[in-house]
């Protein structure tokens, strides 16, 4: 009776989980799985067939060996019981027992290695690529670099867009949770991308289901994978290699345009302007424009307008590796106080703009507007008093080459003394 009571018990508390999840229940993805999804997410690429086709192949052979097995096994014992009358047959090196114990094996491995091999060779062969894309995993941010192809010369830094203060709170959310970001990586359809992953600090694995790739990135190594993407739409993936802290917060987004749109959208960008994705293909956020127009660039700004759009700029791009609060973390240097934003301010813009080991460069990926006020904003916040104010115009000459080396306020107040 307690064994029953018990048992009721976990029925109920089953019961009242599943209800109340009722209660929190979300509409399916866009672009990724759908609420109660058991099987693949519908393929797009060959590929991604050709593997959902060999999961379902496989799980017919397994269940074929289940049936059989399991068959035979309560056949047996319930009709050759003891309680029946048989006896246990009594025979030793059955020759016709070892054949069959021995090639039906193999051929069903045979049966499931054959396709599966074909299907491995396919995802490997990254030969004669349309479009050639080198993605870099960060601690936690996809870097995208198109080095061949239609669109080469753009750099994109790929951010979780979701406000990171909004994280964990109770209240309503989208159906992209999670699964947005400020620039997604675009691509067109029907063509051959080859993607190239490494790494700057950790291991990390690009993974978008829906095209079935999946490939680690190493630090210091480059391995490769390949997809031909043919339906326009949004796809969502996620870093599949636990990476950090932050890992949960990496998401991947792939863009797929119309041959056409796709050839407009790399045009605007590499011109540094903003191109507005057809309502079929919409995304969280479109990529915002390289470099500001020319009466953003030529203006002068005050210190506490550079610091207002500068402290954006720095959640959006930098926080992520030297924290909110500018202490730094494991590689990544403290801003507070530290020699970077405290030093000559020719190295920092240096620094900003080139970049150095595991820190990526911002020349191609922010405007001169958003690098003068992420520069200031570091030097005049938190513990760091400099005084510097950097202005757009200043940035476009150390870009172009055209200006004299800019000094800080602290080394011009030197150089008077």
């Amino acid at each position: 009776m307690k064994i029953i009571k018990q048992v009721l018990r976990s029925i109920l508390g089953l019961s009242i989980c599943w209800l109340s999840g009722l209660a929190y229940a979300v509409n399916d993805s866009p672009g990724g799985p759908a609420v109660n999804q058991l099987n693949f997410q519908p393929p797009v690429t060959k590929i991604a067939e050709q593997i959902y086709s060999l999961h379902t192949m496989m799980l017919i052979i397994c269940l074929v060996i289940f049936i059989g097995v399991f068959g035979v096994m309560f056949y047996s014992i319930v009709v050759h019981r003891k309680s029946k009358g048989y006896k246990p047959a009594n025979f030793h090196e059955s020759t016709l027992v070892e054949v069959v114990w021995t090639v039906v094996p193999f051929v069903i491995i045979t049966l499931m290695a054959l396709p599966a091999t074909k299907a491995i060779i396919n995802m490997k062969d990254t030969t004669n690529p349309d479009l050639t894309i080198k993605v870099t995993g960060y601690q936690w941010k996809w870097g995208y670099e198109y080095i061949q192809g239609p669109g080469a010369g753009i750099h994109l830094i790929s951010t979780l867009s979701t406000p990171r203060q909004v994280l964990g709170e109770k209240r309503e959310i989208s159906d992209t949770y999670l699964q947005e970001v400020d620039h997604p990586l675009v691509v067109p359809v029907n063509k051959k991308v080859r993607i190239v992953t490494t790494a700057a600090d950790v291991i990390h694995s690009w993974y978008v289901p829906a095209f079935a790739v999946k490939q680690d990135a190493f630090p210091g190594l480059v391995r490769d994978t390949w997809f031909k993407a043919e339906k326009v739409g949004t796809y969502r993936g996620f870093c599949a290699e636990l990476c950090g802290k932050d890992h949960a917060f990496m998401p991947v987004v792939v863009q797929v345009l119309s041959e056409a749109d796709y050839t407009k959208w790399s045009a605007a960008t590499l011109r540094g302007e903003k191109f507005v994705i057809p309502e079929s293909n919409v995304v969280a956020k479109t990529a915002e424009p390289v470099a500001p127009s020319q009466s953003l660039a030529s203006q002068t700004y005050a210190m506490d307008e550079l610091k207002t759009r500068g402290e954006d700029v720095y959640q959006a791009n930098c926080a992520v590796c030297h924290q909110a609060n500018g202490k730094g973390m494991g590689p990544f240097p403290a801003l507070d106080g530290g020699p970077v934003s405290t030093g000559p301010l020719a190295e920092h813009i240096q620094l900003v703009l080139h970049g150095k080991a595991q820190m990526p460069p911002w020349d191609k990926k922010l405007n001169n507007l958003d690098i003068a006020a992420v520069i200031t904003y570091q030097r005049n916040v938190w513990g760091n008093h400099t005084g510097d104010v950097v202005q757009p115009a200043q940035i476009e000459a150390v870009r172009t080459g055209k200006g004299q080396v800019i000094q800080s306020a602290s080394d011009s107040a030197k150089r008077k003394e």
